[in-house]
């Protein structure tokens, strides 16, 4: 099977690219914007007759997109979001490979939710920032294009590679400097959110399912669980042996440090009171998974233990 991965050395993408190279089965060739990619080629100001032309050449059966930008102002990100989703529709229509597109999308799509629920499928999206916009434009490309396609809506990824700008990057980093400096205890803000923390291998080897099903439609990956981040932050400090306590800045009605969601370009920036989640997910999301187990035959593996564990090793490797 051959397959075009699209941003191979992004966080999920070189976890998606190191399990199909274990695939005997799969001939991978990786596009992208940087010098070790088999192709070079942006997406974001490429044209869709300049990629149509590569994807007659190279004629692959799986097209898979793990390309796209989390941060940076609305135009940035839909330039790298929605537009690049844009050309890969527009080519692969124009192609005649006949390929699968597999897009990766996120649960900012969906936006709040109510808390205690788990959010299918079939919710009506209404993200609450410019990334859960960006990135529910291209999905709705990607269904409408009318190619051979499916999304997966990806929740909360963490594990090893972790963005030291992601919530549980955030609270790695801090941990690891409180550590270091001697301090016996840790404040931390924006505890009080619940995220679907979901292990970035798993989402790698539900990216290999849904390139060998014949799934279509929007696909739900999480754990099925919610864990509070304050919760995370405990098993974190008990992974990486802090003693000390952990006090939570937060005060009812008052801002924030935005450690939650899509880091923005000031770290130290205070969020205003409205908007203490610059995700847009507000304070809970839960995935339900069913689809995934029912149509992929995927489950979850990795528990989030485990996932902050290897998180903690590579903080820990920057003292």
């Amino acid at each position: 099977m051959r397959v075009l991965l699209i941003g191979a050395n992004g966080y999920l993408g070189r976890f998606v690219a190191d399990r199909l190279l274990a695939d005997p089965a799969v001939q991978l060739t990786a596009l992208g914007r940087g010098d070790d990619a088999d192709v070079r080629f942006d997406l974001a100001t490429g044209s869709p007759g300049a990629l149509t032309r590569f994807l007659d050449a190279v004629h692959p059966g799986v097209v898979i997109n793990c390309a796209g930008a989390t941060r940076g102002g609305a135009r940035d990100l839909t330039r790298h979001n929605t537009v690049a989703v844009a050309t890969i529709c527009e080519a692969l229509r124009r192609s005649g490979c006949g390929a699968r597109l597999v897009q990766i999308g996120c649960g900012a799509e969906y936006g709040p939710s109510q808390p205690g629920s788990s959010t299918a499928e079939d919710a009506v999206p209404r993200p609450g920032g410019p990334y859960g916009v960006s990135k529910l434009a291209a999905t709705e490309l990607v269904l409408g294009s009318g190619l051979d396609a499916v999304v997966l809506r990806v929740f909360s990824p963490a594990g090893p590679g972790t963005p030291a700008g992601s919530p549980l990057g955030r609270l790695a980093e801090a941990m690891r400097r409180a550590m270091q400096s001697g301090d016996g205890e840790l404040k931390l803000g924006g505890l009080g959110a619940q995220r679907d923390f979901i292990d970035v291998r798993d989402v790698a080897r539900a990216v290999h399912a849904a390139s060998l099903s014949a799934a279509q439609g929007v696909i739900n990956i999480g754990s099925g669980r919610a864990v509070r981040l304050r919760d995370a932050a405990s098993v974190l400090a008990r992974v990486a042996g802090f003693g000390g306590a952990l006090h939570e800045l937060d005060t009812p009605g008052g801002p924030v440090r935005p450690t939650l969601g899509h880091p923005r370009s000031d770290p130290d920036q205070l969020a205003p009171a409205a908007y203490p989640y610059p995700d847009g997910c507000g304070s809970w999301q839960q995935a339900d998974v069913r689809t995934a187990r029912d149509r992929l035959g995927w489950r979850p593996r990795i528990n989030l233990e485990e996932s902050l564990a290897d998180i903690w090793m590579e903080a820990a490797c920057r003292i």
